[in-house]
């Protein structure tokens, strides 16, 4: 089963956000929120976190799974409004955050989710902006935290970005999985290797190792039993023939860039209604490229 509307998946994991960005409350004796989301959602988070009698001083910890600028969003704001809040990331999310380069940049985007979500007037009265957020902890695959009853099994999961991390919910069964176990749209799934490929690959085989019940994307929804244990396989397909595809046109041109274009069109022609504009989509598939260039050249 998929699930893309607002609600309980269980007993304790609540479904929040908008469809194009989701972010997970987990209960316990203090609760957790999974996900740092975009910007753009944190009115209809305040509503819905009200909406489903969650109290806001319950909630203890935001555990940021990597810092792309659609999963750190709603941190600042968060963080301001609760002072009982710990954001928590990977200790190389805790550096990107740190680095102003990285905030401005994260700031730029954010503002531009703002404004295409027409929100200016509710993020002027809310005071909602990305200017920069305090990383309390830092995690680290491997490791096992218990968090006012919520435990969670960190999984190192590079490729995707440099600083990616997943966690795993034994007692859900649930992988809190984010894009580093591929993006689902549609039918189908991203491959989203942004930053080395072959991690990314790595990092998708380990997670066919966990017993997955629930898996709990950041874009469009989680899914549930069959679909679930389904989408691991589904993505690791995804991935190499992606690879197949970045290779033959690369091997083709000669050129990042000219593949980086050609990729970039074919994709946004097959999926026109995907939460990232083209622009945006060009610098990730130009992030890939450029591996795979990389790679070509032996370096």
């Amino acid at each position: 089963m998929r699930i893309t509307k607002t609600g309980w998946i269980t007993e304790r994991i609540l479904l929040l956000g908008r469809e194009e960005s989701n972010v997970y409350l987990l209960k316990g004796e203090e609760n957790t929120i999974v996900g740092g989301g975009m910007i753009s959602i944190v009115p209809d988070l305040l509503e819905q976190l009200a909406d489903f009698g969650v109290e806001e001083s319950s909630i203890t910890r935001l555990l940021i799974l990597h810092t792309h600028f659609d999963h750190c969003g709603i941190a600042p704001f968060l963080a301001k409004r609760w002072p009982q809040l710990k954001v928590v990331a990977s200790k190389r999310g805790k550096e990107l955050l740190g680095n102003p380069k990285v905030v401005e940049s994260i700031a730029v985007l954010s503002q531009s989710l703002i404004a295409e979500a027409s929100l200016e007037g509710k993020a002027e009265e809310l005071g909602l902006a990305f200017d920069g957020v305090e990383v309390h902890d830092t995690v680290e695959g491997g490791e096992k935290v218990n968090w006012g009853g919520v435990e969670l099994e960190i999984i190192d999961a590079q490729g995707h970005s440099s600083d990616s991390i997943a966690a795993y919910m034994p007692s859900e069964k649930a992988l809190f999985a984010s894009d580093a176990g591929g993006i689902p749209f549609g039918d189908s799934v991203f491959a989203a290797g942004n930053s080395n490929f072959a991690k990314y690959q790595q990092t998708l085989e380990r997670f066919s190792e966990y017993d997955v019940e629930i898996h709990l994307a950041e874009h469009y929804g989680a899914f549930t039993g069959e679909d679930a244990k389904a989408f691991m396989p589904k993505s690791i397909q995804a991935a190499r023939e992606t690879l197949k595809l970045m290779e033959e046109s690369y091997s083709r041109t000669g050129d990042a860039e000219a593949s980086t274009k050609e990729l970039t069109d074919l994709i946004m022609k097959s999926a026109p209604d995907y939460f990232l504009p083209k622009e945006v989509m060009a610098m990730v598939i130009g992030q890939m490229m450029r591996y795979i260039a990389k790679t070509h050249a032996g370096g």
